[in-house]
């Protein structure tokens, strides 16, 4: 996988769907700085009635050990929820990022994100155990910081519900070139769209919408279409990517709006140059082609299985599998 120079900004897409894991994490360099968004991954412990492959989680400990490389040097951490795919948790279930792992990392970096206001306490509970366990205060994201960094008021998770909750969108520019994070926005408000064009994007990578949810989207189609498109009409490059690619329906809606759009609409493995590994969206596949034994998953979980043997057959088996 290569890093993507584009001006003199440098964008390093990290882990998500097309890439093998849930989570949206992307890292930015523009001067002397290096901003990481969301820095979490997560593999969908249920899907197709069938617990992560072990190709799949083979993938997820190269992405975390990559999320925890990258960490080294960083110098602001950008968290635009705190869903367990996007932040390192203390509770990480064994396909997740542990906080553990990041706080043996000493660094000098700033965190950004926005206080959680959850009903249920759960988010506000994963905040306050992130910002203890790293030992760190959290500076308020919330409009322009410097030349480089702003950030957009709060957005609706998908449909402006108050049970939803909100996300933190980032808009980073250097040498005139606006990039824009926005997590988890599942074009389901015409609202979010249009703040995203206000700020004359060059370039933005979103969650698309949840088309894998078929109960959820009923009703809801014609309206993420319709601002998918909206979106991509206005930006040249569009990468879209995270809940949209958790089926291979996704994959038409990329082709459907690069075509009528007539700008670029990609995932996060095409931006990449990297092969496209819908590995949520293939599980039942990897477990036809690559049968797993029935106690796999507790022996991994007592760190008595491991990933490799997977991943070379995967190899071997998959001309597209490149890690």
């Amino acid at each position: 996988m290569v890093e993507c120079v584009v001006s003199m900004m440098i964008i390093r897409i990290i882990g998500t769907e097309s890439l093998g894991i849930r989570g949206l994490s992307c890292v930015v360099e523009a001067g002397d700085k290096k901003y990481f968004i969301d820095p979490g991954m997560a593999l969908g412990y249920q899907r197709h009635g069938l617990m992560p492959h072990p190709v799949q989680v083979g993938v997820g400990r190269i992405i975390g050990k990559r999320i925890l490389n990258e960490l080294k040097d960083t110098t602001d951490v950008i968290i635009s929820h705190f869903h367990g795919d996007h932040i390192p948790l203390s509770d990480a279930n064994p396909y997740q990022l542990s906080l553990d792992r990041v706080k043996e990392i000493p660094f000098p970096y700033r965190i950004w994100a926005n206080s959680c206001n959850d009903p249920n306490g759960k988010m506000k509970k994963r905040e306050d155990e992130l910002l203890v366990g790293l030992n760190k205060n959290l500076n308020k994201a919330l409009g322009k910081i410097d030349e480089s960094l702003f950030f957009f008021d709060p957005v609706p998770h998908g449909e402006d519900n108050p049970n939803t909750g909100k996300v933190t969108m980032t808009r980073i520019t250097h040498d005139d070139l606006v990039f824009v994070h926005a997590s988890d926005i599942q074009f389901l408000s015409e609202d979010t769209i249009t703040n995203i064009l206000e700020s004359k994007p060059d370039m933005v990578f979103a969650s698309g919408p949840p088309v894998y949810l078929e109960d959820f989207m009923r009703g809801r189609y014609t309206s993420a279409k319709q601002n998918s498109l909206k979106l991509a009409e206005g930006v040249k490059t569009l990468i879209l990517d995270h809940h949209m690619l958790r089926c291979d329906e996704g994959l038409a809606w990329l082709d459907e709006l690069s075509a009528k759009s007539g700008n670029s609409v990609i995932c996060a493995a095409d931006f990449m140059g990297f092969n496209r590994h819908l590995l949520e969206a293939w599980r039942p596949k990897l477990y036809e082609d690559i049968p797993v034994p029935g106690d796999w998953h507790s022996l991994y979980a007592e760190n008595k299985a491991d990933t490799e043997e997977y991943l070379e057959k995967a190899r071997k088996k998959y001309k597209w599998f490149s890690y």
